[in-house]
């Protein structure tokens, strides 16, 4: 997993809260898993395909979870259901697409995969044997996003 690719995500997940979220979330420090997973409540996993290769997720709480989608969707969230899910998987195929983008100005060509909607603590993506890098986001407005990137060059991959 190369640091490299972290700066496209992050980059790309404040862009996005800025303006779908109207807040800027600060960056926490990046930290290095022996695997990608996640112990957050709700998390969003994104494939990525191309010359880049592997997988993102975007975990949160629930409270995070449900505050992101009342700013979504224009009203509060009571219950966390498809509408709100829906919400998020919106939310992280903007920031992923975006991150995309961004890699494609570095010369990586990739695509993303359908986001998934995944509940419960303690989720283990093991597809790829890599290493994760993670960075948090946090912000006042809704609380705190770990972004868990598992990436590698395609080149490697084969």
């Amino acid at each position: 997993m190369k640091v490299e690719y972290v700066s496209p995500f992050a980059n790309a997940a404040i862009a996005v809260s800025e303006s779908l979220l109207k807040t800027v979330p600060e960056r926490g420090d990046l930290a290095v898993r022996p695997k990608l997973f996640t112990s957050q409540q709700v998390s969003i996993v994104c494939g990525v395909t191309g010359s880049i290769e592997g997988h993102v997720i975007y975990g949160m709480s629930m409270a995070t979870a449900d505050k992101i989608a009342s700013i979504m969707i224009g009203q509060s969230v009571v219950t966390f259901d498809q509408i709100a899910a829906s919400a998020l998987a919106e939310l992280a195929n903007l920031i992923s697409r975006n991150a995309v983008s961004r890699l494609a100005e570095q010369g990586f060509k990739c695509e993303i995969t359908p986001p998934t909607i995944l509940r419960g603590s303690n989720v283990q993506v093991s597809l790829l044997e890599i290493p994760a890098l993670v960075i948090p986001l946090n912000s006042e407005a809704f609380g705190m996003i770990e972004i868990g990137m598992s990436l590698q060059d395609r080149q490697l991959a084969a």
